[in-house]
């Protein structure tokens, strides 16, 4: 019983400290420039009260998938360095309760936490950012670039869609180049420019393009009219129209199958620096929701204090956490998209780094 509520005790002190961290982080920010921009343009007549209230709800997952792991880094910090303050942790360490059994009511909160923050980014977060750009009327940016290589990894053609919109592919233009074999000074053999391409289930067939021939000196030789040129077929015809849907989403409104599918096809036509780039994001949706286990142990460690010692250095810790872990991830986004380091380390980087201030910490404290 009193392991029972020992382990009662604990659990809602940090998931009340947690809930509220959660809420003031959510609060901060969204008041300075959602809520803002929402009621400027509220007031202006951009938007209708009713729109303005579906704004603010479907910008909750995306702060919230944020806030999650804040609020059980915090949370633990406030938690702990009160139990400590207290005397509490002292009492407890007395009876015989080491570290980690004093903080497994914590651990479990994190791991519910844990899921918690998967599910709202893997199925929250997508359809709330797809439903924003519905109820903003944002276009979505229609261009896309499919190059096609050869066995040998040398350009085959590249196709350049100007606009599309679900079948209707338009503005297309489409370079063909020489095969390294041919002794030419020009690396491009044509050039076709098409208003419209009709895609069929496994083909894209240029309805009327004009053809711009190149010779192998790099010249313009003639111009030719064209009609139902087949410029794509087969499965790589089927991937390009699959890749070009995927092309006009961001990774977060994509779900998880969604972005798996995405990363196969991009793996397939050999598109390397989308593929680690998306590969990086959506191992990233597992990593970010485990940190709110590290950074739950890691509150509870630097909330772990002597009675008269001051807790300053270890929110100030907390903050630089939090700072860095944040503002790194674009910097890994670009390291793995330019293949500097594989996805799987550049997504990896910040649980070791939280694991080993964990085992520094573990070591150095007097618990």
């Amino acid at each position: 019983m009193k392991i029972k509520l020992l382990d009662r005790y604990i659990f809602t002190q940090v998931f009340a400290a947690c809930f509220g961290c959660v809420f003031i982080f959510m609060i901060v920010w969204i008041m300075p420039e959602i809520l803002l921009k929402t009621v400027q343009r509220t007031l202006s007549g951009q938007y209708t009260v009713e729109m303005a209230v579906s704004i603010l709800i479907n910008e909750l997952p995306k702060v919230l998938n944020i806030a999650l792991p804040v609020g059980m880094l915090l949370g633990s910090i406030l938690t702990f360095d009160k139990l400590s303050k207290d005397f509490e942790i002292t009492v407890m360490r007395g009876s015989g309760f080491t570290f980690f059994r004093i903080i497994a009511s914590v651990i479990f909160l994190s791991v519910v936490a844990t899921v918690f923050t998967f599910i709202v980014g893997s199925k929250f977060l997508p359809y709330s950012a797809c439903k924003l750009k519905d109820i903003k009327g944002e276009n979505r940016v229609s261009q896309f670039v499919f190059p096609v290589k050869n066995s040998d990894e040398s350009m085959n053609k590249i196709l350049i869609v100007s606009n599309f919109d679900n079948n209707n592919i338009r503005d297309v233009i489409v370079l063909n180049f020489y095969n390294e074999n041919t002794n030419s000074s020009s690396l491009l053999s044509s050039i076709l420019v098409s208003d419209y391409v009709k895609y069929t289930k496994n083909s894209w067939v240029l309805n009327t393009a004009k053809k711009y021939i190149i010779s192998e000196e790099g010249v313009f030789e003639d111009i030719d009219d064209v009609k139902n040129l087949e410029v794509l077929q087969g499965s790589t015809a089927v991937n390009a129209y699959k890749l070009m849907k995927y092309s006009v989403y961001r990774d977060r409104e994509l779900t998880n199958p969604q972005i798996s599918e995405y990363i196969k096809l991009l793996k397939k036509e050999r598109m390397d620096d989308e593929y680690r780039f998306m590969l990086n994001k959506y191992i990233q949706r597992y990593v970010h929701s485990f940190m709110c286990i590290l950074f739950a142990i890691l509150g509870c460690l630097l909330g772990f204090s002597k009675p008269r010692e001051q807790k300053f250095m270890g929110m100030l810790i907390a903050v630089g956490v939090i700072f860095a872990y944040y503002i790194t991830i674009p910097f890994f986004d670009l390291l793995a998209e330019k293949a500097v380091l594989s996805p799987w380390i550049t997504s990896m980087i910040a649980p070791a780094a939280a694991i080993i201030l964990i085992v520094i910490l573990k070591r150095t404290k007097d618990l």
